[in-house]
């Protein structure tokens, strides 16, 4: 449940405070420290076991605590694959199977999109391709076609979802979406907080970059792009190029990381990017919102990103987005105008920052306009909780 291990966990907190609007109780258990800061605000129950041991995340209190209380719940929801969490539950329920008198809940499996092609075709991923199908073959696929449901959030995913691994035969499957709830009204202290994080902006326009800093969302190919546009206008200032792009912000947790590191290296060797470029390092609250309320535009040229909550938190703010064609919602944000979109390469993610910078006042304001709408229309807390409700409802 901790913020910085990305989307799920965020996904986890919107789906129950839909569903406390429905009067149904939920709780979590997670293996996650009980101490952690992160539970501090959860208005919910959270059963914290304690952190599961390796990529697995093992724990020998999960099955136990499933054996002991599975019975007083009428659903149970599986968030995301390839952990022990999922094949303790089916350990679970094969033992309390023997005992007659003890009730089984429905179990519904929320994929966030773990089964995309991607991950088995990435490079740098080979042997952790080769774990998953083998994964799969003995343990995984008895979770996914034994229950009594599967929910994806978009069409895209659940058609990405049949590609990668066979036996794929799931009892039913479900598009409920993902709600994400409405971003609180701006106010000035936001606009301040974001500020104070970023001094050095100094108040200039810029594109938000809000995600984690990590390969797969593509934050390499938009510095690449960046870097070919302002060398452009650098070495030919009547290209017609000149003033298209406003600084870029880059916002979000792992700048520690190897790959963050070697980042923050290019921006650092490059003149060019160092002028141009800032990061912030994770923002959250007030100065995260501020972040959103304050950018031209959000930017995001993913290489997979099953749905993307900090792009429909763009869309709530009424900004723009510019996002690859390997984000799972264009189709919708692009239907109603919202977004541009083009593929996740140097040259697709170039077209982005070019279109942004070529469109007129008119056209921006009306993708605002565009952007706000599509939020209301596909992605805010209410169409989706009586979604997710209808679906998990529909077992007898």
């Amino acid at each position: 449940m901790d913020p910085k291990e990305g989307g799920v966990c965020q996904a986890v907190r919107t789906i129950i405070a839909g569903l406390t609007t429905r009067n149904i109780y939920s709780e979590v258990v997670s293996l996650d420290n009980a101490e952690s800061f992160f539970f501090k605000a959860d208005q919910f129950t959270v059963h914290a076991l304690g952190r599961g041991k390796g990529p697995w995340r093992y724990n020998k209190r999960l099955t136990p605590w499933f054996v002991t209380n599975l019975s007083y719940f009428d659903k149970v929801i599986v968030h995301g694959l390839w952990t022990y969490m999922g094949f303790s539950l089916q350990k679970a329920i094969k033992a309390l199977s023997s005992r007659k008198e003890e009730k089984i809940p429905k179990v519904f499996v929320m994929p966030h999109g773990m089964l995309d092609p991607y991950f088995q075709r990435a490079a740098g991923r080979k042997l952790k391709a080769l774990r998953n199908v083998f994964y799969w073959k003995f343990i995984e696929h008895k979770l996914i076609n034994s229950a009594d449901g599967i929910l994806f959030t978009c069409e895209e995913e659940a058609a990405l979802a049949k590609l990668p691994f066979k036996p794929y035969q799931p009892k039913k499957t479900y598009i409920t979406g993902l709600g994400v709830e409405h971003p609180p009204a701006y106010v000035d202290e936001m606009r301040i907080e974001f500020e104070s994080r970023c001094p050095q902006l100094d108040h200039a326009p810029y594109l938000l970059f809000l995600s984690r800093i990590n390969e797969k969302k593509g934050v390499d190919l938009l510095l690449d792009a960046y870097l070919s546009i302002v060398e452009s206008v650098e070495g030919n200032p009547s290209s017609g190029l000149a003033g298209l792009l406003p600084k870029l912000v880059i916002a979000g947790p792992d700048l520690e990381s190897e790959f963050g590191k070697k980042i923050q290296s290019q921006v650092d060797g490059h003149h060019l990017l160092r002028k141009s470029v800032i990061f912030t390092g994770m923002l959250s609250g007030l100065s995260k919102w501020g972040a959103f309320y304050g950018c031209e535009a959000f930017i995001l040229p993913s290489h997979q990103e099953n749905f993307g909550i900090a792009v429909v938190e763009a869309l709530g703010c009424a900004k723009p987005v510019l996002i690859s064609n390997q984000v799972n919602i264009w189709r919708e944000i692009n239907e109603d105008g919202g977004c541009y979109v083009f593929n996740n390469t140097i040259d697709g993610t170039r077209k982005l920052l070019e279109s942004w910078g070529q469109s007129s006042y008119k056209t921006k304001k009306m993708m605002s306009k565009n952007a706000f709408y599509s939020f209301t229309k596909n992605f805010s807390t209410i169409p989706a909780t009586a979604r997710f409700v209808d679906a998990i409802s529909n077992q007898n």
